[in-house]
């Protein structure tokens, strides 16, 4: 990624005021089921720069596309937002139960590029008129010819061609329809974009296509920054530039994409990537290792550090208090254990191997 996409201070890692793009603070998010509430986001704080890429990984429940979700603004019951503040590019925006955000913060201060974005366009329509049904949703007042030719001029900006515009969605390779969608997804412009599992359903070239068109973009500043959710470690390892874990509901563990995959601090995060095949020449001698047991209910969350039930590092302490931030806002573990060995990888310690 280019040196002018992310503007980084020689001397300091703080996040500044001018070089801040998102801002989140305190977001808790809960789905209405029978009996109660599940709390699939809980009291989640996150900030980005410009031109930045944050990855989300974890196992599957724990939070990912629920916090996605959230932060698009395109929570449906019965998911709904207990509280949170959002800051995006200068713009701030209380959350809440009975706060309605305003409909010109969806596709122009956030978009969504969704899980399973190949399925969602409708396969009786042309790309042409969906571009102009997402561009007449939010600018009423826009010609059509003048909605279609501004995706023809985005299309061919990306050296994609143009004549997807007349195809149908089954004329389009799966990957072709993944860029469409990416290309629609970001026709207005926004400040943060959201793409939830976009390579899930590739091949490793489109996956790298796709990924080297949304540097593209941040390059050419169509869009200010991208949340890039998903369980594949390795290419976040390409893509990101800082990585946040997820568990539970809860992050776990942020800091640069090489201090996660190389130094991590938690001990989930290191489970997270002992569990991970990568097919280099440095790993083959790696044993892969499992994590024992399973993700905790989150209606019933445990006590004290929700990893506690399946950490090899445990303590007394784990099971009964809340584990302390350890670090600052840009590179933190929660963790009990992080606390008290400074600087150390959990992976590299012996007392971490446990029966699975």
């Amino acid at each position: 990624m280019s040196e002018r996409i992310v503007k980084r201070n020689a001397t300091s890692d703080v996040l500044t005021t001018t070089d801040s793009l998102l801002r989140a603070t305190g977001l808790t998010a809960a789905y209405t089921v029978d009996g109660g509430e599940v709390v699939a986001v809980d009291d989640v704080s996150i900030d980005m720069r410009r031109g930045e890429v944050l990855g989300v990984a974890g196992e599957s429940g724990c939070g990912k596309s629920t916090l996605g979700a959230v932060l698009s603004l395109t929570l449906r019951p019965p998911l709904f937002v207990r509280s949170g503040e959002l800051e995006v590019d200068g713009r701030r925006l209380d959350l809440g139960p009975h706060q309605k955000p305003p409909r010109s913060w969806r596709g122009e201060v956030v978009s969504l590029l969704p899980q399973g974005a190949m399925n969602s366009l409708s396969p009786t329509v042309r790309i042409r008129d969906f571009a102009y049904d997402v561009i007449r949703a939010h600018q009423s007042g826009v010609r059509r010819d003048d909605a279609i030719e501004r995706t023809r001029q985005r299309l061919e900006h990306l050296d994609l061609p143009r004549r997807v515009l007349d195809y149908y969605p089954h004329q389009l390779s799966g990957g072709m329809k993944q860029r469409v969608v990416t290309v629609i997804s970001t026709l207005l412009n926004p400040r943060l974009l959201i793409a939830d599992e976009p390579t899930s359903a590739l091949d490793v070239s489109s996956q790298r296509v796709l990924i080297e068109m949304l540097k593209e973009m941040l390059s050419e500043e169509i869009i200010g920054g991208v949340i890039f959710i998903t369980h594949d470690l390795p290419v976040l390892n390409i893509v990101a530039d800082r990585i946040a874990i997820m568990y539970a509901g809860q992050i776990a563990e942020v800091g640069t994409a090489r201090d996660i995959i190389n130094q991590p601090r938690h001990p989930y995060s290191a489970a997270l990537l002992s569990s991970v095949l990568v097919p280099e020449p440095a790993m083959r001698r790696t044993r892969v290792q499992g994590i024992p047991g399973a993700p905790p209910s989150l209606m019933h969350p445990p006590g004290g550090c929700r990893f506690h039930p399946r950490c090899g590092l445990v303590m007394d302490v784990c099971r009964d208090q809340a584990p302390p931030k350890v670090g600052d806002e840009r590179r933190f573990a929660s963790c009990w254990w992080a606390e008290q060995n400074p600087g150390q990888n959990p992976s590299q310690n012996p007392s971490r191997a446990r029966e699975v």
